[in-house]
């Protein structure tokens, strides 16, 4: 079932990550960092270690991968939630880093889980020194100013815009804040196997458009609770969003149309990818 395997994945890189936090110094800034690591779905995870799979690597040799794409989502997180960005006070159920601790730690636990990534990347298990090399450079641009950053400041310049943006603009933040470490994720497997990615590339960047686009319809009919964090934060700021574009009944056939789309990128790999098909089925039909 995939929700168990989605789980028992996300179990398997948190102990990584704890595993690899455990040797740093007991301080403020390392319980930061392991409180922003855990809890989560683990979805970016769960993509490597399966795209791992497909190639035929196994878990023990892609977990490092995984890792960097946790530590990565969770500074992007911590990040975000700080005041001077969306300013959340609740994250995965529980008070974000900065309510927890401070501003300056939540700053410097994301600065330090971002680089952890990169050095969790330099493991020899991953591969040659080409193999490593490529996963860094793939990272830092879905990371950065071509990736997830941009889409950030996408999202910012779009609060204090006079004009909301269309569902062209839209798309094109969500690829970047959402879709660039999603599509990084689930090429990792196949870099790490020296095959080709594109398959996976296709099937990730349908995928995180619909990811986005299931959260955008979560933040107005969802659960506070089951979410673990505020909803309808969007429409309260005014911000055009592909439900406020579409209606909720066009952003879900639409989220329905790109998973049909992920599920034909993986008709290369035939039945082997059926745990991948079950996870895009799963992005929109989450209720958390």
């Amino acid at each position: 079932m995939f929700v168990t395997a989605l789980a028992e994945d996300a179990a398997r890189v948190q102990a990584h990550l704890l595993a690899v936090l455990g040797h740093r110094e007991d301080l403020p800034l390392t319980d930061a960092m392991r409180y922003a690591v855990q809890g989560g779905k683990g979805l970016r995870g769960f993509l490597v270690l399966e795209g791992a799979r497909l190639h035929g690597v196994s878990p023990d040799r892609a977990v490092a991968a995984a890792a960097a794409a946790e530590a990565l989502h969770a500074y992007s997180l911590v990040h975000d939630d700080l005041p001077a960005m969306d300013d959340d006070d609740l994250r995965r159920g529980q008070p974000t880093v900065h309510v927890k601790w401070d501003e300056a730690t939540a700053i410097l636990a994301g600065d330090a889980l971002q680089t952890l990534a990169f050095e969790l990347l330099s493991d020899p298990s991953l591969g040659s020194a080409e193999v490593r090399l490529a996963l860094v450079a793939g990272l830092a641009r879905a990371a950065g100013a071509q990736g997830m950053v941009l889409g950030q400041a996408l999202d910012m310049a779009a609060e204090t815009s006079a004009t909301p943006l269309t569902l062209a603009q839209i798309t094109r933040l969500q690829a970047g804040k959402t879709g660039a470490l999603i599509r990084w994720s689930a090429e990792a497997g196949a870099v790490i196997a020296g095959a080709d990615p594109a398959p996976l590339a296709a099937y990730a960047t349908a995928l995180g458009l619909a990811f986005q686009i299931a959260d955008d319809i979560l933040d107005v009919t969802g659960d506070a609770a089951k979410a673990g964090k505020r909803l309808q934060k969007d429409a309260a700021a005014g911000k055009a969003t592909f439900v406020s574009l579409l209606g909720l009944d066009g952003a879900r056939a639409r989220a329905r149309a790109l998973v049909e789309d992920a599920e034909a990128a993986l008709l290369p790999y035939g039945e082997a990818a059926d745990t991948l098909r079950h996870c895009a089925r799963f992005v929109i039909a989450r209720d958390m």
